[in-house]
């Protein structure tokens, strides 16, 4: 057995401080700088100090400079990685971001399965990583195709910044990859098409001004009768001679769809049984 499984988490006065402090602030996840305002020490000890309470078990490295509270009520466990969508929001260190893909469908009571991989898109270049079995995946985006995003309450006391419903759509034909292939997001689609706004479905996505995006929710809203036919047909102004692929992760079969330029490589009959699930 490890000595450290035999320290217990007993913390000194200035341990105590800090983290009394931290959650008097609301903020389990910690940077050091803030570890190092609280306590007063200079940076090198407070960098020290840190490390005592993740040797303790009273904190977790996250990554350089961020680490996680681990509540004193799992006893002796020593790694805590607490919500992940918070901790994704402090991976970014304050730079733009929004939860993405499966991740916001997830939010959004899209999915029916658990996600085991939090997807963060920025305009900002992050290296995708593991955190105590965790994947964390950053996706880059243009900076003008940065919107459409609103803020979610995860929990009682942090926001997360998210894709919005349409938006969380249109990444998902855009890069299906990322939330389990099309047919995963045609079934969020249908889930949440009450709450759907088909103009503003219209409108990202001549915003985001991608051939396949277009073509693909043309596709699925003309399955699933969302919209009004001048909807569809703004739409369809926008298609060139190219063919795509309905599901880019599946082989190039299937028929050709020339009203949406789409090679159907997905059965329609798999796409309507969505609605019976």
């Amino acid at each position: 057995m490890s000595k450290y499984n035999t320290t217990l988490k007993t913390l000194g006065p200035q341990a105590a401080h800090l983290v009394a402090s931290l959650y008097e602030r609301r903020r389990p996840i910690f940077t050091l700088a803030e570890a190092t305002e609280i306590t007063g020490l200079q940076p090198v000890s407070a960098r020290s100090f840190v490390r005592m309470l993740i040797r303790r078990g009273v904190a977790t490295r996250l990554r350089p400079g961020v680490f996680a509270l681990v509540p004193f009520e799992l006893g002796h466990e020593r790694e805590y990685l607490g919500n992940p969508y918070v901790v994704a929001r402090e991976l970014m260190g304050g730079h733009a971001y929004y939860l993405s893909h499966a991740s916001a469908m997830d939010l959004h009571g899209m999915v029916t399965q658990p996600q085991l991989v939090v997807y963060v898109t920025s305009p900002t270049p992050m290296g995708s990583r593991t955190i105590l079995g965790t994947d964390f995946r950053f996706v880059r985006c243009k900076p003008t195709h940065f919107f459409g995003t609103t803020e979610h309450w995860v929990d009682k006391q942090d926001t997360v910044v998210v894709s919005d419903l349409e938006r969380t759509v249109l990444d998902g034909l855009k890069q299906p990859e990322y939330c389990g292939g099309l047919t995963e997001v045609a079934k969020g689609l249908w889930m949440r098409r009450a709450d759907m706004d088909p103009k503003k479905l219209v409108g990202y996505a001549v915003r985001l001004n991608v051939g396949a995006v277009i073509r693909r929710l043309g596709y699925l809203m003309e399955t699933y009768r969302m919209g009004q036919p001048s909807d569809l047909e703004r739409l369809r102004r926008r298609l060139t001679s190219t063919y795509h692929l309905l599901d880019p992760l599946l082989p190039r079969e299937g028929k050709f769809l020339a009203r949406w330029r789409l090679r159907l490589n997905i059965p329609p009959e798999e796409l309507q049984a969505v609605v019976r699930t």
